[in-house]
């Protein structure tokens, strides 16, 4: 067996890429994260974006409009807590 050619120029962090292959992840998802890495903190990396208040908050017509997009069955009939509980369960 041949030694593994490197990653290329385009890949930034190439004992990452390299960690990320052994691994058994493709060389497209290897070479994304790792180019990700290098140009923020790592920490941030895979950090979800975004943030929506707790369902708690939510007014009952949101969580209605919300359980209707999402296909929540008997959704009509329910309470505020019982649409919480139905959103959280989908």
């Amino acid at each position: 067996m041949s030694p593994r050619k490197g990653p290329g120029p385009s890949v930034k962090d190439d004992d990452l890429y390299e960690k990320l292959r052994d691994e058994g992840n493709s060389k497209e998802k290897s070479a994304r994260i790792a180019n990700a890495a290098a140009n923020t903190s790592r920490s941030s990396v895979g950090s979800k974006g975004g943030s929506h208040p707790s369902y708690d908050e939510w007014t009952e017509h949101d969580l209605l409009q919300r359980a209707r997009e999402i296909g929540v069955e008997g959704r009509s009939r329910m309470s505020k807590d019982e649409l919480i509980e139905a959103l959280r369960d989908h």
